[in-house]
């Protein structure tokens, strides 16, 4: 199903003519604090192991960090985040919960959750439905955009913590706003790639300047 609006060139960056602005935010690690519950699970988990505090995580994928300490132990902390009740149980990002609410009443702005499910998807689905039934209720559950590739997906932001985003498109037509997190607070971006530090910093002056290109 094509989203209303979606035919547009890839690459503009821009605001569609006569549209709504269209906002993607990514939920794992974006609204849902993925990295702490991974930590703690696999301390819970495999107490006697060497582990990655979040200090020191580097890189977006969690499982080739852990693997590089020992091979072995992509597998262990990879079994954390893909067992029952695992994506369910994140907390919310300080900030998330109320940025979404006000995002989604925001005068010509429409907002979708940009989420990629696990390979070995299970539980992973079911759950991220549920969580954003839980923490922002069902208007936002008809906003779920499940998707292994967003560079395919029509809009004019993305705010995303992988600091790489490809796929079949070359020129997604959004553009990426990189959320920060652990694995990606050591990064110096260049222009004119933009950064968000946290839900407390500016993402209304983001929407804003976007909507005047």
């Amino acid at each position: 199903m094509e989203l209303p609006g979606a035919r547009r060139s890839a690459g503009s960056g821009a605001g569609r003519a006569g549209s709504a602005l269209r906002v993607l935010v990514d939920m794992d690690g974006v609204l849902a604090d993925f990295e702490a519950a991974v930590l703690r699970g696999f301390c819970s988990r495999f107490p006697g192991e060497p582990r990655v505090e979040l200090a020191a995580r580097r890189g977006f994928s969690v499982r080739e960090q852990y693997s590089r300490l020992r091979e072995d132990l992509g597998d262990k902390v990879a079994s954390v985040y893909e067992s029952p009740g695992f994506f369910l149980g994140l907390d919310p990002i300080p900030g998330a919960l109320e940025a979404m609410q006000e995002m989604i009443h925001m005068q010509d702005t429409e907002v979708f959750i940009c989420t990629s499910p696990l390979r070995k998807y299970e539980h992973c689905i079911v759950e991220k439905y549920k969580w954003v039934e839980k923490h922002l209720g069902p208007e936002f559950v008809e906003r779920i955009i499940l998707t292994r590739d967003k560079t395919v997906v029509s809009a004019d932001l993305l705010f995303d913590d992988k600091d790489s985003i490809r796929g079949a498109e070359q020129n997604p037509s959004w553009e990426h706003i990189l959320f920060t997190c652990c694995h990606n607070r050591h990064l110096q971006l260049r222009a004119p790639r933009r950064r968000l530090l946290s839900w407390a910093d500016d993402w209304k002056g983001i929407l804003e300047s976007k909507r005047r290109q």
